[in-house]
């Protein structure tokens, strides 16, 4: 058999025209795994009213991020692509879960190339339903209907794996090496709770009351929340980091309902108003640069910051395409193309 990688990142408007713009959101939203509640509440929440609102919001944050080359999303992913190209032996096709270049697209490409064995490689480090399980979803379904003699193999979870802990502990000393910071912040995505709820394979472990992430689960192979605190222990305890140096919080909220807690912004003004002055932020859960690390973070939270007395915002850039990053990642591929599977 003729094997092949397809890497697979979140995706990004094709321009920061209000209509593209548009366009990915919906796609984004309408998703049943990114919001979700039954077809016609999802249908009258993102097209009745997200999508009259909130295209022209997004464009103008697009717009402050956006680089000569297109999205800083896309560009780092294709960068990323060619490098781990560049380092193994097997085709790597790059593609999105939500605009260009899709899935279907990426998968006809190794096709073209005579891959009958695909490595679905979702570039999440921890397992959310919204990201990792969309994809994978998807990837069932497009098989089905237009790969039928494919067969795929994804990868788990790397959240905990010593070649990523490592490789992300040493972004955050080598940028931190010469600053003075009193804390780091470990920013995530955030996530609706119920999503942890729902992706409980127990049905009964998470409860999200501040033990059971720390209890051994089973829930845990695809518990976000769990994964997100366990990222950020390894690093710390790679970095040797002390107690109250550092903490998590999460990112991004939409909407009213309840979702995973403390949120970034109101943590950033909290340690603001605290009579911090000096912080360090950095965002595990993407490994390429993109709106909500590049504008989110490091406009909006640093504006937040000093408006609240901090002096010095400091922010981690993800792991985008540093060298010891691809090396991995080609590592890793590897050694699946020669029938030794990668473990967490």
């Amino acid at each position: 058999m003729s094997k092949g990688v397809l890497l697979v990142n979140l995706g990004s408007p094709d321009s920061t025209d209000p209509k593209d713009v548009k366009k990915y959101l919906g796609e984004f939203l309408m998703d049943e795994r990114v919001i979700d509640v039954p077809l016609w509440a999802r249908t009258l929440l993102v097209k009745g009213i997200v999508l009259n609102t909130r295209p022209k919001q997004s464009a103008a944050a697009y717009q402050k991020i956006w680089w000569d080359e297109g999205s800083p999303l896309i560009v780092l992913s294709e960068r990323l692509k060619d490098k781990i190209d560049e380092n193994t032996s097997v085709p790597i096709v790059l593609a999105m879960r939500y605009g260009t270049p899709n899935m279907k697209s990426g998968l006809q490409e190794l096709h073209d190339q005579g891959v009958d064995e695909v490595l679905i490689f979702p570039l999440y480090p921890q397992f959310a339903m919204a990201t990792t399980e969309t994809i994978l979803v998807l990837a069932e379904e497009l098989r089905k209907e237009f790969f039928p003699n494919m067969q795929f193999t994804s990868v788990p979870s790397f959240y905990n794996h010593p070649d990523y802990v490592r490789v992300l502990a040493n972004s955050v000393q080598e940028k931190l090496k010469d600053v003075e910071y009193q804390h780091i912040l470990f920013s995530y995505h955030g996530i609706p709770e119920r999503h942890i709820r729902k992706s409980d394979i127990t049905k009964s472990h998470c409860q999200i009351d501040g033990s059971c992430c720390k209890t051994a689960s089973p829930a845990h192979q695809f518990c976000y929340r769990h994964q997100c605190f366990e990222t950020t222990r390894l690093v710390a305890e790679y970095l040797q980091l002390k107690e109250n140096t550092y903490s998590v919080s999460f990112q991004s909220r939409l909407g009213f309902d309840p979702w995973l807690q403390p949120y970034t912004d109101r943590t950033i003004e909290r340690f603001g108003k605290q009579g911090m002055k000096n912080l360090a932020i950095v965002t595990p859960a993407f490994v390429s640069d993109c709106l909500e690390t590049l504008e989110e973070i490091a406009m909006e939270g640093e504006e937040i910051f000093h408006e609240v007395g901090g002096e010095k915002f400091t922010v981690v850039p993800c792991l985008n395409t540093r060298e010891d990053w691809v090396k991995v990642l080609s590592r890793w591929v590897d050694e699946w193309a020669f029938s030794n599977p990668v473990e967490a």
